[in-house]
């Protein structure tokens, strides 16, 4: 009959200390948004290896090869009647192994098998002695998870049963319990973390993201995605996604920090290292806000025998005019050209053909024209100077003339050289050939 009774009771003070919760832990699954918890600016040099620092030990990913003993829970005892250092008193791992320390409270000190899946961690002492008093400390430590919370109780005996009772005095719960009655000592949490077993690959997520000048948070580019189970996806433009890089042993060593070789003037803006773990409740961002500089003036290379330049030392032109601002570096960008560029060059050079051969006919006819207008001038000029010859009256003169002449005129002749001359009167005149152009230039000369 005393075994059931003391079981009944047992049951009825889990029943009541359920609703019992540590002040200090969670009360439910933690929230996705994410907490600011360092900005900082950071200025670079073009052309340089930035690195941007984001690191969390918390986030480190450690496989359970000590079959679920990353949670643990022990209660202490400080303070008692005969004072000293605080010692252990009973243990337990999240398989289920307890263990008591003090060979006296083995079977007298007890935790509840299924601490680790309904999250009471109190502490039942089955018959509370003068050695009992003292403050107790109920630890719940998460090794993977590093989370450390603990919660004080402090218990007082007594021997009058009106006095027995618990209430709070600003910091800790006190209980005062009659001497040889059971003691609970209350230690609840009931957070998911404490009570469920982790996923370590699908629970850990780290990305990165960048914030173009002038563009809000909640619109900010995606650049990377990391998952501890090796996944990775990589967003943003190409020009900047070839030149990031996080190290491939970023969740063994809880470093993920962002590296971009060469560093650009483009590269300026806000990035953003989120990192969630959603066993362990971490949900933490780490904002930098990043400037580009311009690179360093380089010395300029010193004289040497190899080059050709002066020993002397001395500096050159322009040396030492502190107006003499420093060039800067081009840099020459090749577009490889498409089809329509290359027809629309070619229509440009057709053009310019069709356009110089109109301009070649143009002066050929200009040419001719001005030298056909040159000879009709110089025919002109040579009309005007010289007489007119009318070629059709010469020709009916000499007709004329020559009928005349054919005439037969029969005289008696008185001798011979008077018949002579007749005969040769009425002969026809022998041709006169006329060159017409020897005359003209005879009029022209003149």
């Amino acid at each position: 009959m005393e075994l059931r009774a003391r079981v009944l009771l047992w049951k009825l003070v889990l029943l009541q200390s359920s609703s019992v919760l540590l002040s200090s832990g969670p009360a439910g699954p933690a929230t996705p948004g994410s907490s600011v918890v360092s900005e900082s600016a950071v200025s670079w040099a073009a052309g340089a290896r930035a690195v941007l620092r984001c690191q969390s030990p918390r986030m480190v990913w450690t496989q359970d090869r000590l079959h679920d003993r990353q949670r643990v829970v022990h209660w202490d005892l400080s303070g008692g009647p005969a004072g000293g250092p605080a010692r252990r008193l009973v243990d337990m791992y999240s398989a289920g192994e307890q263990r008591v320390y003090e060979p006296r409270d083995s079977g007298r000190l007890l935790l509840t098998p299924s601490a680790f899946q309904d999250g009471n961690f109190s502490l039942l002492i089955r018959a509370v002695e003068d050695t009992d008093e003292g403050l107790y400390t109920c630890n719940l430590h998460h090794h993977y998870c590093h989370l450390y919370e603990s919660l004080a109780v402090r218990l007082e005996v007594t021997d009058d049963p009106r006095a027995a009772g618990a209430h709070w005095d600003g910091e800790k719960e006190v209980l005062a319990v009659e001497r040889g009655a059971p003691a609970l000592l209350t230690c609840v949490n009931r957070a998911h973390v404490w009570t469920d077993r982790h996923l370590e690959e699908a629970q850990q997520v780290v990305h990165w993201d960048r914030q173009p000048p002038g563009v809000p948070h909640d619109r900010a580019d995606r650049l990377l995605d990391l998952y501890a189970s090796g996944e990775r996806r990589a967003y943003g433009p190409p020009f900047l996604r070839e030149r990031v890089a996080v190290g491939a042993d970023a969740f063994a060593r809880g470093d993920f920090s962002l590296r971009i070789d060469p560093l650009e003037p483009a590269d300026e803006g806000t990035y953003s290292c989120h990192l969630h773990h959603h066993y362990c409740g971490l949900h933490e961002r780490r904002v930098f806000h990043l400037k580009v500089t311009e690179p360093a003036a380089r010395p300029p290379p010193r004289d040497s025998p190899g080059n050709g330049s002066s020993h002397s030392g001395a500096p050159g032109p322009g040396a030492g005019d502190p107006t003499l601002a420093r060039g800067r570096s081009v840099i020459n960008v090749i577009v490889p050209e498409g089809r329509a560029h290359f027809f629309q060059q070619l229509g440009y050079v057709l053009a310019t053909l069709l356009l110089f051969l109109l301009l070649l006919v143009t002066v050929i006819l200009a040419t001719r024209q001005r030298r056909r207008g040159s000879y009709e001038y110089s025919d002109k000029k040579s009309k005007s100077k010289g007489k007119d010859v009318n070629m059709v009256e010469f020709a009916v003169a000499a007709g004329d003339h020559a009928l005349y002449r054919r005439e037969d005129i029969r005289l008696g002749y008185k001798n011979n050289l008077l018949k002579e001359r007749v005969e040769l009167s009425h002969s026809p005149l022998p041709a006169k050939s006329i060159d017409l152009d020897k005359e003209f230039r005879k009029e022209y000369c003149k």
